[in-house]
């Protein structure tokens, strides 16, 4: 079941190099490499048609507006903490102004 599973091999001979015999008077060619050759998938294309290229945008939306609620959600988190703790630090200078002139 989790055994990977590899394309079959390429059994494609190998092409056969091209040799020049040289004759009197001729030229000998330099040898070139051969062309690589792009190997062929066996693995289907995929392809969008219009209703899942629609489904595909409509969740790519949904993606967004989730993490942007998200977002939002945690930085008024840190605005009502920051405020809350601004009320505190408000209100403990308070306390210990009217503590510290009752003496």
């Amino acid at each position: 079941m989790f055994t990977p599973k590899y394309p079959p091999q390429d059994t494609a001979p190998a092409p056969t190099p091209v040799v020049y015999v040289p004759t009197a008077g001729t030229p000998v060619p330099a040898p070139q490499a051969p062309a690589p050759l792009a190997p062929v998938s066996n693995r289907p294309t995929v392809q969008l048609t219009p209703g899942s290229a629609l489904a595909l945008a409509a969740g790519g939306g949904a993606v967004v507006l989730v993490v942007g609620v998200v977002l939002v959600s945690l930085l008024l988190a840190v605005a009502i903490t920051g405020v809350s703790v601004a009320v505190v630090a408000v209100v403990l200078r308070s306390v210990l102004k009217d503590f510290n002139n009752q003496r």
